[in-house]
């Protein structure tokens, strides 16, 4: 499995929470940004880079290091590919290393506690046509067909401040779907609504 290197993004802020919550996001995620940007410090601030997850259609759930002293665990990686499959067809992609590292980041913003519930991961393009023919709100190139997109909820943080901690590393697009009580994250530009 390859990791696919892309040039740093700029960091940008939302200052639509209150700055007691905001404070203790930054605290939390600064030990990680050092100063050569979110990027790089997922990779090498940490020695272990640990996920944790419970599949809501599927009932799978996994805790995995899918990179090791700055080296991806290519079992780890086949791991959450596996999980991470289109439930609807059983058809798998390999999932986008930037999306993993923004969940790590977003993992360690919750004190390494809880898990991600999944709600969607990987999809197919038969399945995202399907789910566009009853459904508002799919894209029709959307990231998820790529591998590159996640729908998801933390049982460590309340979903409005899972959304704030994803704004505060704006490291792709970031979908607030309140209503239905989770978060989609994807590695494309940053981009929020």
């Amino acid at each position: 499995m390859q990791c696919r290197a892309r040039a740093p993004r700029a960091r940008h802020y939302r200052g639509d929470m209150d700055l007691q919550r905001r404070e203790v996001l930054i605290g939390g995620l600064a030990g990680l940004a050092g100063l050569g940007g979110m990027r790089s410090a997922v990779a090498s601030t940490l020695e272990v880079n640990r996920l944790s997850f419970y599949h809501l259609h599927t009932t799978e759930t996994l805790a995995v290091a899918y990179r090791e002293h700055g080296t991806l665990v290519p079992d780890a990686l086949a791991a959450i590919d596996h999980l991470l499959r289109d439930f609807r067809t059983g058809e798998k992609h390999s999932i986008d290393i930037e999306l993993l590292d923004t969940l790590s980041l977003l993992y360690e913003a919750s004190g390494r506690r809880g898990r991600f519930e999944i709600i969607s991961g990987y999809r197919s393009p038969r399945t995202n046509a399907a789910l566009r023919a009853v459904t508002s709100g799919v894209a029709e190139k959307s990231l998820h067909i790529h591998g590159r997109a996640i729908d998801v909820r933390s049982t460590a943080l309340a979903t409005s401040d899972l959304r704030a901690a994803a704004l505060e590393v704006a490291r792709g697009g970031v979908g607030y779907y309140p209503e239905s009580n989770f978060v989609h994250l994807d590695t494309g530009a940053f981009r929020s609504w």
